[in-house]
Protein backbone atom coordinates (compact mmCIF):
# COMPACT_ATOMS: atom_id res chain seq x y z
CA UNK A 1 0.00 0.00 0.00
CA UNK A 2 1.43 3.38 -1.04
CA UNK A 3 1.70 6.34 1.34
CA UNK A 4 -1.18 8.12 -0.41
CA UNK A 5 -3.38 5.02 -0.24
CA UNK A 6 -2.55 4.58 3.44
CA UNK A 7 -3.42 8.21 4.10
CA UNK A 8 -6.78 7.89 2.35
CA UNK A 9 -7.50 4.64 4.17
CA UNK A 10 -6.77 6.37 7.50
CA UNK A 11 -9.15 9.21 6.71
CA UNK A 12 -11.91 6.79 5.72
CA UNK A 13 -11.43 4.65 8.82
CA UNK A 14 -11.27 7.60 11.20
CA UNK A 15 -14.26 9.47 9.81
CA UNK A 16 -17.24 8.90 12.06
CA UNK A 17 -20.40 10.94 12.54
CA UNK A 18 -19.89 13.42 15.39
CA UNK A 19 -22.83 15.03 17.19
CA UNK A 20 -21.02 16.93 19.97
CA UNK A 21 -19.11 20.01 18.81
CA UNK A 22 -17.09 22.79 20.39
CA UNK A 23 -19.47 25.76 19.98
CA UNK A 24 -16.59 28.24 20.34
CA UNK A 25 -14.55 26.86 17.46
CA UNK A 26 -14.91 28.79 14.20
CA UNK A 27 -13.84 27.83 10.70
CA UNK A 28 -13.03 30.73 8.38
CA UNK A 29 -15.04 31.44 5.27
CA UNK A 30 -11.85 31.00 3.25
CA UNK A 31 -11.28 27.46 4.53
CA UNK A 32 -14.91 26.52 4.02
CA UNK A 33 -14.57 27.73 0.43
CA UNK A 34 -11.43 25.60 0.00
CA UNK A 35 -13.25 22.53 1.32
CA UNK A 36 -16.21 23.12 -0.99
CA UNK A 37 -13.98 23.76 -4.00
CA UNK A 38 -12.31 20.39 -3.49
CA UNK A 39 -15.64 18.69 -2.82
CA UNK A 40 -17.04 19.86 -6.16
CA UNK A 41 -14.40 17.79 -7.93
CA UNK A 42 -16.79 14.89 -7.28
CA UNK A 43 -18.25 13.18 -10.37
CA UNK A 44 -21.74 13.93 -11.63
CA UNK A 45 -24.07 12.83 -14.40
CA UNK A 46 -22.80 14.28 -17.70
CA UNK A 47 -20.62 16.54 -15.51
CA UNK A 48 -23.59 18.87 -15.07
CA UNK A 49 -22.78 19.34 -11.36
CA UNK A 50 -26.39 19.54 -10.12
CA UNK A 51 -25.65 20.95 -6.70
CA UNK A 52 -25.90 24.16 -4.76
CA UNK A 53 -24.60 24.83 -1.25
CA UNK A 54 -26.05 26.99 1.47
CA UNK A 55 -23.45 27.59 4.20
CA UNK A 56 -25.04 28.60 7.49
CA UNK A 57 -22.74 30.14 10.12
CA UNK A 58 -24.84 32.85 11.74
CA UNK A 59 -25.65 31.80 15.31
CA UNK A 60 -29.25 33.02 15.31
CA UNK A 61 -29.93 31.37 11.97
CA UNK A 62 -28.51 28.08 13.24
CA UNK A 63 -30.92 28.26 16.18
CA UNK A 64 -33.80 28.60 13.71
CA UNK A 65 -32.44 25.74 11.65
CA UNK A 66 -32.17 23.54 14.73
CA UNK A 67 -35.94 23.77 15.15
CA UNK A 68 -36.39 22.76 11.49
CA UNK A 69 -33.92 19.88 11.90
CA UNK A 70 -35.73 17.98 14.67
CA UNK A 71 -33.88 19.86 17.42
CA UNK A 72 -30.55 18.20 16.64
CA UNK A 73 -27.95 19.83 18.88
CA UNK A 74 -25.12 19.68 16.35
CA UNK A 75 -26.95 22.11 14.09
CA UNK A 76 -26.41 24.85 16.67
CA UNK A 77 -23.00 23.91 18.12
CA UNK A 78 -21.06 23.07 14.95
CA UNK A 79 -18.96 25.73 13.22
CA UNK A 80 -21.18 25.63 10.15
CA UNK A 81 -24.02 23.68 8.62
CA UNK A 82 -23.76 23.09 4.89
CA UNK A 83 -27.05 22.40 3.16
CA UNK A 84 -26.66 20.56 -0.13
CA UNK A 85 -29.41 21.19 -2.66
CA UNK A 86 -30.00 19.17 -5.82
CA UNK A 87 -30.61 21.10 -9.03
CA UNK A 88 -33.60 19.76 -10.99
CA UNK A 89 -32.66 21.97 -13.95
CA UNK A 90 -29.03 20.89 -14.12
CA UNK A 91 -29.16 21.11 -17.91
CA UNK A 92 -29.11 24.90 -17.57
CA UNK A 93 -25.40 24.49 -16.70
CA UNK A 94 -24.58 22.75 -19.98
CA UNK A 95 -23.16 25.70 -21.94
CA UNK A 96 -20.94 26.81 -19.08
CA UNK A 97 -19.74 23.28 -18.31
CA UNK A 98 -18.78 22.20 -21.81
CA UNK A 99 -17.55 25.57 -23.04
CA UNK A 100 -15.24 25.68 -20.03
CA UNK A 101 -13.92 22.22 -20.92
CA UNK A 102 -13.38 23.33 -24.51
CA UNK A 103 -11.53 26.48 -23.46
CA UNK A 104 -9.34 24.37 -21.15
CA UNK A 105 -8.35 22.21 -24.13
CA UNK A 106 -10.15 19.08 -22.94
CA UNK A 107 -12.40 18.77 -26.02
CA UNK A 108 -12.66 20.20 -29.50
CA UNK A 109 -15.45 22.50 -30.61
CA UNK A 110 -17.29 19.80 -32.54
CA UNK A 111 -17.43 17.52 -29.51
CA UNK A 112 -18.50 20.42 -27.31
CA UNK A 113 -21.39 21.25 -29.63
CA UNK A 114 -22.41 17.59 -29.86
CA UNK A 115 -22.54 17.23 -26.08
CA UNK A 116 -24.46 20.47 -25.60
CA UNK A 117 -27.01 19.45 -28.24
CA UNK A 118 -27.38 15.96 -26.77
CA UNK A 119 -27.92 17.29 -23.28
CA UNK A 120 -30.52 19.80 -24.42
CA UNK A 121 -32.40 17.03 -26.24
CA UNK A 122 -32.57 14.65 -23.28
CA UNK A 123 -32.41 16.26 -19.84
CA UNK A 124 -35.20 18.87 -20.23
CA UNK A 125 -37.58 16.15 -21.47
CA UNK A 126 -36.79 13.72 -18.66
CA UNK A 127 -39.55 13.39 -16.01
CA UNK A 128 -39.03 15.44 -12.87
CA UNK A 129 -38.68 12.25 -10.82
CA UNK A 130 -35.80 11.08 -13.01
CA UNK A 131 -34.02 14.41 -12.71
CA UNK A 132 -34.64 14.42 -8.93
CA UNK A 133 -33.02 10.98 -8.67
CA UNK A 134 -29.99 12.16 -10.63
CA UNK A 135 -29.66 15.32 -8.55
CA UNK A 136 -30.02 13.43 -5.26
CA UNK A 137 -27.50 10.78 -6.27
CA UNK A 138 -24.93 13.35 -7.35
CA UNK A 139 -25.55 15.40 -4.20
CA UNK A 140 -24.71 12.26 -2.24
CA UNK A 141 -21.40 11.94 -4.08
CA UNK A 142 -20.38 15.52 -3.36
CA UNK A 143 -21.55 15.19 0.26
CA UNK A 144 -19.36 12.16 0.93
CA UNK A 145 -16.38 13.82 -0.72
CA UNK A 146 -16.94 16.93 1.42
CA UNK A 147 -16.96 14.89 4.63
CA UNK A 148 -13.73 13.08 3.76
CA UNK A 149 -12.00 16.33 2.84
CA UNK A 150 -13.12 17.86 6.13
CA UNK A 151 -11.76 14.87 8.06
CA UNK A 152 -8.43 15.09 6.23
CA UNK A 153 -8.21 18.71 7.43
CA UNK A 154 -8.83 17.74 11.04
CA UNK A 155 -12.55 18.49 11.24
CA UNK A 156 -15.56 16.32 11.94
CA UNK A 157 -18.97 16.08 10.32
CA UNK A 158 -22.35 14.44 10.51
CA UNK A 159 -24.85 14.18 7.63
CA UNK A 160 -28.49 14.81 8.48
CA UNK A 161 -31.40 13.79 6.31
CA UNK A 162 -33.87 14.24 9.13
CA UNK A 163 -35.19 17.75 8.70
CA UNK A 164 -38.43 19.35 7.55
CA UNK A 165 -37.65 20.04 3.92
CA UNK A 166 -40.75 22.16 3.33
CA UNK A 167 -40.00 24.41 6.31
CA UNK A 168 -36.38 24.59 5.15
CA UNK A 169 -37.57 25.74 1.72
CA UNK A 170 -39.75 28.43 3.25
CA UNK A 171 -37.15 29.74 5.71
CA UNK A 172 -34.33 29.94 3.18
CA UNK A 173 -36.39 30.90 0.11
CA UNK A 174 -35.40 27.81 -1.87
CA UNK A 175 -37.02 27.84 -5.30
CA UNK A 176 -38.76 24.84 -6.82
CA UNK A 177 -35.72 24.34 -9.03
CA UNK A 178 -33.79 22.92 -6.06
CA UNK A 179 -34.49 20.03 -3.70
CA UNK A 180 -33.00 20.03 -0.19
CA UNK A 181 -31.06 16.75 0.06
CA UNK A 182 -28.89 16.76 3.18
CA UNK A 183 -27.51 18.99 5.93
CA UNK A 184 -23.90 18.48 6.99
CA UNK A 185 -22.75 19.81 10.37
CA UNK A 186 -19.03 20.65 10.32
CA UNK A 187 -16.73 21.59 13.17
CA UNK A 188 -14.35 20.44 15.93
CA UNK A 189 -15.51 17.49 17.98
CA UNK A 190 -16.12 18.13 21.68
CA UNK A 191 -16.51 14.42 22.41
CA UNK A 192 -15.42 11.27 20.56
CA UNK A 193 -17.78 9.94 17.95
CA UNK A 194 -20.06 7.03 18.78
CA UNK A 195 -18.42 3.94 17.29
CA UNK A 196 -20.29 1.65 14.91
CA UNK A 197 -19.76 -1.66 13.16
CA UNK A 198 -20.48 -2.81 9.62
CA UNK A 199 -22.16 -5.89 8.24
CA UNK A 200 -19.76 -8.68 7.24
CA UNK A 201 -18.63 -8.34 3.65
CA UNK A 202 -20.12 -11.70 2.73
CA UNK A 203 -23.55 -10.30 3.66
CA UNK A 204 -23.38 -7.48 1.14
CA UNK A 205 -21.06 -8.60 -1.69
CA UNK A 206 -21.45 -11.15 -4.46
CA UNK A 207 -18.68 -11.90 -6.96
CA UNK A 208 -20.02 -13.17 -10.28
Amino acid sequence: MSASEQSLSTVIRERHSVRKYDPDYKISKEELEDILKEATLAPSSSNLQPWQFLVIQDEETKKELRAIANNQEQVETSSAVIAILGDLEMYENVEKVYRSAHEAGFMDEANMNRLIEGTNKTYPLAPTEVRANIASFDAGLVAMQLMLIAKARGYDTVPMGGFDKQKFRERFNVSDRYIPVVLIALGKAAEPAFQTTRLPLEDVVRFI
